[in-house]
């Protein structure tokens, strides 16, 4: 199996993915979905699955709420971490933790899960539509997958705005094998086509930093932080805005009547 694991850049990964404006903005429109996505369950105790969960930050709110939350990750530096978060944040008690690749978590289940988060694992993986079939698995009916992948359109427009016109022509090949640039880029079209083939029927779709890579003066990112926030936020779920964005949520539900 070839899954990426990131072992040897999880400290890199904190800094540059989560310390940024990037991450924080990541972060808030996300949890603009999350938040709705909760709300359809009502008040009840849900059992989540965080799949390739990283550092765990989503998941330590989710359980600090009082989920019960599984959390896999391949790497096994990245399943340390989470738990030194979930340890400092008091919410061990609501937390497991198994390293392992998605493929083989169903493993790990003593019974379907009512909520999937599966947040930029899916550009990492060569075999992307086998594993979404991997995690309708694990998903009870009615159930809700939140899943977050990395736009090649976004790509392509940011290379684009830099001026990387010959980069583009070449196809936009991966210049280094370990570093945070996701190995294979997807298509919107082709991810909303596999989730539909499976089953899965889509309720939303969120463009995520569908501005900010994209601002002329890099420092309106953190200068102008909650102006660009709020305008993320108002255009963020309308075309064509959602195809641009940098990474695409999509919030796709089990139906009731599926085993």
């Amino acid at each position: 199996m070839s899954d990426r694991n990131f072992d040897d850049i999880a400290e890199k990964f904190s800094r540059n993915i989560y310390g940024t404006s990037k991450g924080r903005l990541r972060q808030a429109i996300l949890w603009q979905d999350l938040d709705c996505i909760l709300q359809g369950f009502g008040t009840r105790k849900l059992r989540i699955l965080d799949a390739g969960g990283g550092l765990g930050q989503t998941a330590c709110k989710l359980a600090a709420m009082g989920h019960e939350v599984l959390l896999c990750d391949l790497s096994g530096e990245m399943i340390s971490r989470a738990q030194a978060l979930a340890h400092e944040q008091g919410v061990s008690g609501n937390m497991h933790f198994v390293q392992s690749a998605v493929q083989q978590v169903r493993e790990h289940l003593d019974s379907p899960v009512d909520l999937i988060l599966f947040h930029a694992v899916l550009e990492w993986i060569d075999e992307p539509q086998q594993v979404l079939a991997k995690l309708w698995e694990c998903l009870a009916p009615g159930g809700v997958l939140s899943l977050m992948f990395y736009n090649a359109n976004g790509l392509l427009m940011h290379n684009m705005v830099a001026g990387n016109f010959a980069y583009v022509a070449a196809g936009m090949p991966k210049r280094k094998k370990r570093t945070l640039s996701p190995d294979h880029p997807l298509k919107p079209e082709d991810v909303y086509l596999w989730l539909e083939q499976i089953g899965w029927n889509i309720t939303r779709k969120t463009g995520v930093r569908v501005f900010h890579d994209y601002l002329r003066e890099k420092h309106q990112q953190q200068d102008c932080f909650e102006e660009l926030l709020e305008l993320e936020t108002r255009f963020c779920r309308q075309e064509p805005w959602v195809s641009l964005g940098r990474y695409i949520h999509v919030t796709a539900q089990k139906p009731e009547s599926q085993g």
